[in-house]
C-alpha cells in the first residue's frame, strides 16, 4: 500500500489532460477539505477520480465476489473510504461546492465526456 499515490495516478493524468485540452483550467490538491484531485476555483466545482478498487465500486456485488483473502482487513477499510466520500461530499456541498466524482472505468473508456460535463458546469455556474 506504501506504492499507493495520493496523487498523479493514471487516471488522474488521463482527466487532467482531457479538461485542459477541453478549456478547463484547474489546480490540483487545492486546499479545502477533502483534497480534491482537481478544483475550478472560480466556478467552486471540486473533482474527485476514484479508483474502483479503492472507493468500492459496486461495492454491495464485489464485495461478495472479490476480497477473498483478509476480509476482516479490506471489507471494513473499503467501507471506510465509502464513508469519508460520503463526508467529503456533504460537507463540500455545504461549503457550497459542487462536487463531482468520476469512476475509473468512466475516465478510461471516455476522459472527454467527463472533461465536458465539467465545461458545461463552469459555463452555466460562471
Amino acid at each position: 500500500m506504501s506504492r499507493v499515490r495520493s496523487s498523479g495516478s493514471e487516471i488522474e493524468n488521463i482527466l487532467g489532460k482531457a479538461l485542459w485540452l477541453a478549456g478547463v483550467r484547474y489546480r490540483k490538491q487545492y486546499p479545502i477539505f477533502g483534497k480534491p484531485d482537481f478544483v475550478v476555483v472560480k466556478s467552486q466545482i471540486a473533482i474527485f477520480c476514484d479508483s474502483e478498487f479503492w472507493h468500492g465500486y459496486r461495492w454491495g456485488i464485489r464485495r461478495r465476489l472479490e476480497h477473498k483473502t483478509n476480509q476482516s482487513y479490506w471489507f471494513p477499510k473499503i467501507e471506510r473510504n465509502r464513508a469519508r466520500d460520503r463526508l467529503v461530499n456533504r460537507r463540500l456541498k455545504k461549503d457550497g461546492w459542487i462536487v463531482l466524482r468520476f469512476w475509473e472505468r468512466e475516465i478510461l473508456r471516455d476522459q472527454n465526456r467527463c472533461a465536458a460535463k465539467v465545461l458545461a458546469l463552469t459555463n452555466t455556474v460562471s
